[in-house]
């Protein structure tokens, strides 16, 4: 199910505050802080919300698909986290990014030094930014889409 979420849509800008109302307080605030920071760096992406089963996540694009994906912010109850989509190809100079995967890496985002504004952190956007497949609009706004919403999930808290 696809929902899209503009002016004059509360209905489906609440079921996202409500989503991120679902995490212990310090880990919702860091998810707002951390989504402002990306809406600001993406002026004009597609914002694409997922409350899965295992994740809350929203991610980046520069189309309306899952495929163009360039960085999201996924969360759980153990944390929040930046994912790369095409991590593997993006050059990690300072260890900075996790995992094994064919395709996905990531990085656990803390209250400490690894935040979104941190100069590596930064760098590595960029780069993943620049091997996406498609550029972002040159012209418009974030659009949101909330993509889906499962019924069944794991806590959000701990």
């Amino acid at each position: 199910m696809c929902y899209y979420v503009g002016v004059g849509d509360p209905t489906d800008a609440e079921r996202i505050r409500a989503g991120i109302a679902k995490f212990e307080p310090a880990a919702a605030r860091r998810i707002r802080a951390v989504r402002t920071a990306l809406r600001r760096r993406f002026p004009t992406a597609f914002e694409l919300v997922y409350d899965n089963y295992n994740f809350f996540v929203i991610g980046y694009s520069a189309t309306e698909r899952p495929s163009g994906t360039i960085v999201a912010l996924a969360a759980d109850a153990n944390g929040v986290g930046l994912s790369f989509y095409r991590g593997s190809e993006v050059p990690n100079p300072h260890g900075l990014l996790q995992g094994t995967g064919k395709q996905n890496r990531f990085i656990r985002l803390t209250a400490g030094a690894v935040t979104i504004a941190h100069r590596d952190v930064a760098k590595l956007i960029d780069a993943a930014e620049r091997q996406a497949p498609k550029p972002m609009r040159q012209k418009g706004r974030v659009v949101t889409i909330l993509r889906s919403v499962s019924a069944k999930q794991r806590p959000r808290r701990k």
